[in-house]
């Protein structure tokens, strides 16, 4: 019986993706990489598309409270961006780093990582988390926020910031899994988390049933129990062993020959997501200079802009964690391989996406808002934005893969010149130098993109990334 059910697993479409989304014991060192690429990326995908739905779920909901609680949650996920950045630079040093033991064949290892990074996420969540929680009101101030949308939004920014270790060890772990080529694990988890969320978003918003009506700061309470519950999910796993990194008590100890290395790789990769996300702080604060409205449509275009991305960064990963783990196993042409295959796949899927967000970006914008001028303001930024998404795939998968060789300094370096020397000071001039107004900024967004990904491509084609040492 056993034996039927491998050989039905192993052919054909259906048994092809059942394999990718209930787990594989591929060996991503040896075999088809196309193959490779798509068992790794299709979760992902899934992963990231419920990763995605957290922001339109609370756009959804909150659209409905008003003007005010839409800027308010805009403003604080600007603000969150920049916790984003800390989870995702820890998250793709320890994924690197269990890539590269898991190349090695040396589980041991990988779990070491595992628990360093963890623990390293663990002891920075705790910090922000206070600074978060205290001090949420003046930031919102510091961003431009009107006094309706700081009195607005408080609560909410209090639940989010404050609570923001399970955002920072939901990312860490989900990397832990993705680099030793669990993707499958790090996707059901994003499925628990958003299941939670978003069953309880409406009831803890508006009230229903039993529940407390929280209006704004119901979609925080709601978002913070998803993912609080995926991060026990994650912890569980790690513990009973059912992935390839299996968590015992030996490894329950900080070890600093291992700690050293992966905080080297994971300071830089923070700084080099924190470049990226500041960028688009300084984006929201400029259109803030335009009002509560243009805040608001910037807002929903970019949790509909981030919906498509965040799949298409799925296909970004799978390249990381083929280059992490080939290079561990002595196979850098391969790892080579892997990154243009997964960059064309990943331009035909952006390009795509892209033609159909700007031809239905006034419809899409008329889902979340009532109000004429947001809808107006979110289908221009929407239209604007998606123009650039094929460059976009490129830069995404170039980062990806020198990230999954642990070179974090590369595309840190690609970051700060195409973000905070092209596009904050083209948005400054294009938005407030010229009639353009908004829209300044939504074309700022879309050059530097497509100027990163040039960078980016010309920069890998040198090969240095294949002599990093981790």
């Amino acid at each position: 019986m056993q034996a039927a059910w491998e050989k039905e697993k192993n052919h054909g479409v259906r048994g092809f993706l059942r394999e990718a989304l209930e787990g594989t014991n591929q060996d991503f060192t040896e075999g088809n990489l196309n193959r490779g690429i798509a068992l790794l990326a299709i979760p992902t995908m899934l992963e990231m598309g419920m990763e995605s739905t957290f922001a339109i779920v609370d756009a959804f909901w909150v659209a409905r409270l008003g003007t005010d609680a839409i800027a308010a949650v805009g403003i604080t996920e600007a603000i969150v961006i920049l916790i984003f950045s800390i989870g995702i630079g820890l998250s793709m040093a320890a994924s690197a780093m269990v890539a590269r033991r898991i190349g090695e064949r040396d589980r041991e290892g990988a779990a070491v990582a595992a628990v360093q990074g963890i623990a390293a996420g663990a002891a920075i969540s705790a910090v922000t988390g206070v600074l978060g929680g205290l001090f949420a009101p003046r930031l919102l101030a510091l961003m431009h926020a009107e006094p309706g949308v700081i009195a607005t939004g408080a609560r909410f920014s209090r639940i989010v910031l404050g609570g923001n270790g399970c955002i920072i060890l939901l990312f860490l772990i989900n990397g832990i899994f993705r680099g030793a080529g669990d993707a499958a694990l790090s996707m059901r988890t994003l499925w628990l988390a958003n299941a939670i969320n978003l069953a309880l978003d409406p009831c803890f918003i508006y009230g229903l049933w039993r529940f407390p009506r929280l209006g704004v700061a119901g979609a925080a309470v709601a978002t913070t129990t998803g993912r609080s519950a995926g991060v026990a999910f994650q912890l569980y796993m790690l513990w009973r062993g059912r992935g390839r990194v299996k968590i015992e008590r030996r490894h329950l100890r900080i070890r600093w020959s291992v700690m050293r290395p992966l905080l080297r790789v994971g300071v830089t990769a923070i700084a080099q997501y924190f470049i990226a996300t500041a960028s688009w702080l300084g984006l929201a604060r400029l259109n803030a200079a335009f009002g509560s409205a243009a805040v608001a449509g910037y807002t929903l275009a970019l949790r509909v802009i981030t919906f498509f991305i965040l799949p298409s960064w799925g296909i970004s990963a799978a390249a990381a964690t083929l280059v992490g783990q080939n290079l561990g196993a002595k196979q850098p042409d391969r790892a080579e391989r892997a990154v243009w295959l997964a960059g064309r796949y990943n331009m035909a899927f952006l390009a795509a996406v892209g033609v159909g967000v700007f031809a239905v970006a006034g419809p899409l914008a008329a889902v979340f808002s009532g109000d004429p001028e947001v809808r107006r303001i979110t289908a221009t930024c929407l239209r604007f934005v998606s123009a650039g998404y094929p460059c976009y795939a490129w830069g995404m998968t170039m980062e990806q893969a020198f990230n999954g060789a642990g070179d974090s300094t590369t595309p840190t370096w690609l970051n700060l010149g195409c973000y905070w020397m092209l596009q904050i000071p083209l948005a400054c001039a294009l938005s407030l130098g010229t009639p353009l107004g908004p829209r300044g900024v939504y074309t700022a967004i879309c050059g530097a993109e497509t100027v990163l990904a040039a960078a980016g491509v010309m920069v890998f084609r040198r090969g240095r990334w294949k002599q990093v040492k981790l």
